[in-house]
C-alpha cells in the first residue's frame, strides 16, 4: 500500500495525534507477532510539524507490564487516557475509547490545522468528515492491510505504517 497524500505537509502545521493503542498493538501482533514502537510512531506522525497534544487511550487490567507500559508511552511524550476494561455476565470484554477520542478531537480541534488519528477503524468515518468540514486536515496513521479502506478513502492523508516496519515494530 502506497501513501495517500492530497494535502502537502508544511512545518508550520500546529498537530494534535490521537492514538487508538488497542488497535495499534493488535494489529501489530497479529500481522507482525510484534510490538509498536510508539516513540517512534510519533515522530512519524508528526513529521517534523509543531506537536500540539499527543493522547494515547489505554486500557487498564491492571498488570506490572502494562505499568511499564504506560510509563513507557508518557516518556515517549503521550498523554495518557486510561479507563477499566469492562467485563460483563458471559465473559465478554470491552474497551473501548472510540467516542472519547472523538470528544478529544473536537474538543482540541480550535488548536489544531491537523488530527492525526493512529488507527484504522472505520468507525472515525464521522470524526474525519466533521473535522474536514471544519477546515482540517485529517490523516489516519495504520497498518494499510488492516485499515479500513473507507477510512484511507476519507482522509486527507494516509500514512501505511507497512511502509515503516523496520522503524515502528519492535520483535
Amino acid at each position: 500500500m502506497t501513501h495517500k497524500i492530497t494535502v502537502p505537509q508544511r512545518k508550520t502545521h500546529r498537530v494534535g495525534v490521537f492514538v487508538d493503542v488497542q488497535n495499534m498493538y493488535h494489529s501489530a501482533k497479529n500481522l507482525y507477532k510484534a510490538r509498536v514502537n510508539f516513540s517512534e510512531l510519533l515522530k512519524l506522525s508528526t513529521s517534523n510539524r509543531e506537536l500540539v497534544r499527543a493522547l494515547a487511550y489505554v486500557v487498564k487490567s491492571d498488570t506490572d507490564e502494562e505499568r511499564a507500559f504506560f510509563d513507557a508511552l508518557e516518556k515517549a511524550g503521550y498523554e495518557l487516557k486510561s479507563k477499566d476494561l469492562q467485563i460483563f455476565a458471559g465473559g465478554t470484554k470491552k474497551a473501548d475509547w472510540d467516542v472519547g477520542l472523538a470528544i478529544d478531537a473536537i474538543s482540541l480541534s480550535k488548536q489544531l490545522d491537523v488530527v492525526v488519528i493512529v488507527s484504522g477503524d472505520g468507525d472515525f468515518i464521522p470524526l474525519v468528515k466533521y473535522l474536514q468540514f471544519n477546515g482540517l486536515i485529517v490523516e489516519a496513521a495504520a497498518f494499510g492491510r488492516s485499515a479500513s479502506g473507507k477510512l484511507i478513502e476519507t482522509v486527507n492523508n494516509f500514512i501505511d505504517l507497512e511502509d515503516f516496519k523496520s522503524k515502528i515494530l519492535l520483535k
